[in-house]
C-alpha cells in the first residue's frame, strides 16, 4: 500500500493519494526516513574504573560498614582522611548490583479473602454495625442489624458504651424474635472489637449462625449497614445532637418505624422493607400493575415505550458479587473444498494499521488489474473534486 502511495503520489500528490487509499501521511514520511539507532553514550573521562567500583563496593559491604548508610560511610571515611567518591556515587554502585533495599525482614500482612455473600430471601444474610450518636459531652452507641435482602431492620439498640455483652443480647433477642432456624443465617460485620468478641462468637456457634467479616480497612465490604447509617444521619429529622440517652432512643424508635414501614426503598423497586420482609411484595406489585394498566387504557399515547409495568424486585442481593467470567467463543474451522473453485473470491487488502510498525507490514506488489482499478478510482475522485 505504501508503494502504491509513492507511485500515485508522483501524479496526484502524496496528500491526495493518502486520502484515497486511507493511509496516514505520517506513515509515508516515516517510511522514507526511518529512525536512526542512537549512538552509544561515551564513557566520561572522570568515571570510576571497574576496579575502583569493585573496591568501593567491597568497602560498603565490609563487616564494618554493611549496616550503615552510604552517607554515614562517606562521612566516616572523610573524617579518617579517605575519599573514594561522593555518597551519591556509592548509591549508584549499590543500585547497579541490586543492593539498595531494606535489609531487615518486613512484616507483610496476609491477603484477606473477599467476602461473597448472596441472599435470595429474608433472614438469610444480616449485616450489623455500630455508629456514634453525639450526646452531651459524650457519645451514644447505636447497634443496628439490617437484612440485606429486604433492607428491614429487625433489631436495634442504643447504649452508653460499646461492648460484646450488649451485642450478644441484641443478636440473641433479634434471632428469637425473627424465629431464625439453625444453619440458615449468615451474620456479616466489620472487624470491630464488639464484632470479634468471644461472647458473640460463642453465641453464634450456639445458634448455628455463620459469621462473616469485612476485610480490614474496606468499608465497601459492609455496604448495607453503611448506607443505612447515611440515610439515618442525612435525613431531615436527624437532630445532630441528643440531650440524653432517652431522647436518642425516642428518636431512633420513630426513625426505624418510618424506615421499615413507610420508606419506599429504591433498591427494592420502591417497596417498603416491611412489605418485602413479610412476603407481601407480589400483592403490592399486582395492585400496581392494575393501576398502570388502567392508566395505559385511558391514555395509551402518553406511554411512548408501550404498556407500563412496575419495576421488578431483585431476585438476589449480593455483598461483593463475583464477576462473571467472559464467555469462551469457539470458532468453527472453515471447511476446505475438495475440488478447486473455478473463480476464487478476491479478498480485500486489509488497511494498514497506523500503530503497526512499518517494518513488519506486508508489502504486496500490485498486479495490472489492481493498478487499473486504482487508476479508475483516482479518476473518479479527481472528477468529483473541485
Amino acid at each position: 500500500m505504501l508503494a502504491a502511495v509513492e507511485t500515485w503520489g508522483e501524479t496526484v500528490g502524496i496528500a491526495e493519494a493518502c486520502r484515497v487509499l486511507s493511509v496516514p501521511r505520517s506513515s509515508v514520511y516515516r517510511a522514507r526516513h526511518p529512525p536512526r539507532p542512537s549512538a552509544p553514550r561515551p564513557q566520561p573521562e572522570q568515571a570510576l574504573s571497574a576496579a575502583e567500583q569493585a573496591q568501593i563496593r567491597q568497602v560498603l559491604n565490609s563487616e564494618r560498614f554493611c549496616d550503615r548508610a552510604p552517607r554515614t560511610v562517606y562521612a566516616t571515611l572523610l573524617d579518617e582522611g579517605v575519599y573514594y567518591c561522593h555518597w551519591r556515587t556509592m548509591y549508584r554502585i549499590l543500585t547497579a548490583h541490586a543492593e539498595v533495599q531494606e535489609r531487615r525482614p518486613q512484616r507483610r500482612h496476609p491477603r484477606r479473602a473477599q467476602p461473597n455473600l448472596c441472599a435470595r430471601a429474608p433472614n438469610q444474610v444480616w449485616s450489623w454495625d455500630i455508629t456514634y450518636l453525639p450526646g452531651p459531652a459524650c457519645f451514644y452507641y447505636l447497634y443496628t442489624i439490617i437484612d440485606i435482602y429486604s433492607r428491614y431492620v429487625p433489631g436495634w439498640m442504643i447504649a452508653a458504651r460499646e461492648a460484646g455483652k450488649l451485642a450478644e443480647k441484641l443478636i440473641a433477642d433479634t434471632c428469637a424474635k425473627q424465629a431464625v432456624p439453625a444453619q440458615q443465617l449468615t451474620l456479616h460485620s466489620d472487624r470491630g472489637s464488639a464484632m470479634r468478641s468471644k461472647v458473640v462468637h460463642e453465641l453464634l456457634q450456639k445458634l448455628s449462625v455463620a459469621q462473616s467479616y469485612s476485610r480490614p480497612g474496606t468499608p465497601t465490604d459492609n455496604p448495607y449497614s453503611e448506607g443505612q447509617f447515611k440515610t439515618l444521619k442525612y435525613g431531615p429529622t436527624y437532630p445532630g445532637h441528643f440531650a440524653s440517652l432517652a431522647a436518642a432512643q425516642e428518636w431512633a424508635h420513630e426513625f426505624f418505624h418510618w424506615y421499615n414501614e413507610e420508606h419506599y426503598h429504591t433498591g427494592l423497586a420502591l417497596l417498603t422493607p416491611t412489605t418485602v420482609h413479610h412476603g407481601q411484595a407480589e400483592q403490592v406489585q399486582a395492585h400496581r400493575q392494575q393501576v398502570l394498566a388502567a392508566a395505559y387504557a385511558a391514555h395509551p399515547e402518553r406511554f411512548a415505550r408501550g404498556r407500563p409495568t412496575p419495576a421488578a424486585l431483585p431476585q438476589e442481593v449480593w455483598i461483593n458479587q463475583p464477576q462473571s467470567k467472559p464467555e469462551t467463543i469457539t470458532m468453527a474451522a472453515e471447511s476446505v473444498p475438495s475440488e478447486p473453485q473455478a473463480v476464487a473470491p478476491a479478498s480485500p487488502e486489509p488497511s494498514p494499521d497506523a500503530d503497526e510498525p512499518l517494518a513488519v507490514r506486508k508489502q504486496t506488489p500490485f498486479s495490472g488489474d489492481e493498478m487499473n482499478t486504482l487508476h479508475l478510482k483516482f479518476e473518479l475522485e479527481l472528477c468529483q473534486s473541485p
